[in-house]
């Protein structure tokens, strides 16, 4: 039980923390296809004796990297080339099960999650692989979400936008890796998604949305493996349950909050209306030309985009717009 706690706690930071960028980048389903893919990899593994878990991590990249391709590659058919990726992928994992003389059981713990029977030397590759994605997603923060926000401008800002969409789609693929302990290849995309809609209900700024998508990635994991101990259920079934709920609870507050803002906000004066600058709530940054920021030429002043927003000095404070 501790083990299966520790193995919640990292899946429940890394699964949101990969799952901001792909739904700003309105990729929510990739989690989803890359768990279609991975179990493919977990059939290799118990066909050939090696980890599951190292066997799925390197097919789970192979399928990531071929959905960013087909994806960036723009034809009109590459919805039905990644819908074939993602059949042949769950077919190929139960064929190959098959071939490998395990049972039906033995895939449902790796489709729908077995927590309390993560070993020691799982633990290890899951601590691993769930830092290294925890650190490159708050690391590479600013850089992964200009791609995310405007692909067009991280270009012309000159960043390597292709290198960084693949390394979403690594780090995607990583996570999907780590969570099939947890929640399962077909319920990982779900740890990603809900927590990431859950924040955004709440929040404006990307800053702020990260960082209670780990929180609310957390509660819910914790929390379902406690309960799916005490009653006997699936663990991920209950982590993924416990995390709709949060958004359920989050989304009419939600709603009031925004409505709150804008009767706090007439319409004249609106900046979305009259294009002025508002100040911003909370601004202890100092923004120049090497603050990391991308500088946005405005006029006569320079913007730099920070959290979503464009931030300009004006006197002791900055202004968003």
């Amino acid at each position: 039980m501790q083990r299966a706690l520790i193995a919640a706690l990292l899946t429940g930071l890394a699964a949101p923390a990969v799952g901001t960028y792909l739904v700003h980048r309105r990729l929510a389903l990739m989690g989803d296809g890359i768990g279609h893919v991975a179990l493919t990899g977990v059939a290799v593994g118990l066909l050939t004796g090696w980890a599951p878990v190292w066997t799925a991590v390197a097919v789970a990249i192979l399928g990531a990297v071929t959905i960013e391709l087909v994806r960036a590659h723009g034809r009109a058919s590459a919805d039905v080339a990644l819908a074939m990726l993602f059949y042949g992928g769950i077919a190929g994992g139960v064929l190959l099960t098959g071939l490998a003389g395990s049972t039906a059981a033995t895939l449902n713990t790796y489709l729908f999650g077995s927590i309390t029977t993560v070993s020691q030397e799982d633990l290890w590759v899951i601590g691993i692989l769930a830092v290294v994605v925890i650190v490159l997603s708050i690391g590479m923060s600013p850089q992964l979400f200009a791609v995310c926000q405007d692909e067009e401008y991280a270009r012309a800002c000159g960043l390597p936008v292709r290198l960084y969409s693949i390394m979403i789609a690594v780090m995607a693929a990583v996570t999907v890796a780590v969570a099939m302990r947890t929640v399962g290849l077909l319920l990982v995309s779900a740890l990603m998604v809900v927590p990431v809609a859950t924040s955004m209900q709440l929040t404006r700024g990307f800053r702020t949305t990260f960082a209670l998508a780990l929180a609310l990635g957390l509660v819910p994991s914790l929390a379902g493996v406690v309960f799916s101990y005490h009653v006997d259920v699936a663990p991920g079934a209950s982590i993924v349950v416990i995390a709709l709920a949060g958004f359920a609870l989050a989304w009419p507050l939600g709603t009031f909050l925004r409505r709150h803002r804008q009767r706090r906000r007439p319409d004249d004066e609106d900046p979305r209306v009259t294009g002025t600058h508002v100040p911003s709530e909370e601004h202890p940054h100092q923004h120049d030309e090497n603050c990391g920021h991308p500088a946005v030429e405005h006029g006569d002043h320079t913007d730099y985009l920070h959290d979503g927003h464009l931030h300009a000095a004006h006197g002791k404070h900055y202004d968003e717009h």
